[in-house]
């Protein structure tokens, strides 16, 4: 690993710490020339994660639109932005350890439903409706007697 500051191409791992279940590496490392200290994150290469859409489109996952999705449920609910980074985190990690290339849309928004039920339920109940796309009252009266 080369230095940042003097460019030599040489240097000593002085700490290293696992971050995000083991995925990312981070290391402290120290120039054998100059003495200073810098960090480097190894990260594995991801294959790409292609996701089926209800009309059998197929996108490249996009972690970005996952956390909106669940931000917007969420809105002026007592939930972090940390936490709603750990369920997409989660929810990302879960598709990926399946050793798939393609999943289907059903899949993740099952997915943000079960973590989004055992986090908060008003924010679960945002979700499901806009994701089952109820048409009638007494779907969303169905949906709601559920959680009692």
């Amino acid at each position: 690993m080369r230095c940042p500051f003097c460019n030599y191409h040489d240097s000593k791992v002085i700490d290293s710490r696992t971050r995000d279940g083991g995925r990312t590496i981070r290391r402290r490392r120290e120039c054998l020339k100059c003495q200073r200290r810098f960090t480097t994150r190894e990260q594995l290469d991801e294959i790409p994660l292609w996701v089926i859409k209800q009309d059998n489109r197929r996108e490249e996952f996009d972690r970005t639109k996952l956390i909106r999705s669940i931000q917007v449920a969420c809105i002026k609910r007592p939930i972090s932005m940390a936490a709603i980074e750990q369920i997409a985190s989660k929810i990302e990690y879960d598709l990926r350890d399946r050793g798939v290339e393609e999943v289907e849309s059903t899949d993740i928004g099952e997915a943000v439903m079960t973590a989004l039920k055992e986090l908060d339920e008003i924010a679960y109940v945002r979700f499901a409706s806009v994701y089952r796309n109820f048409q009638v009252k007494e779907e969303f009266i169905k949906q709601l007697d559920q959680l009692k």
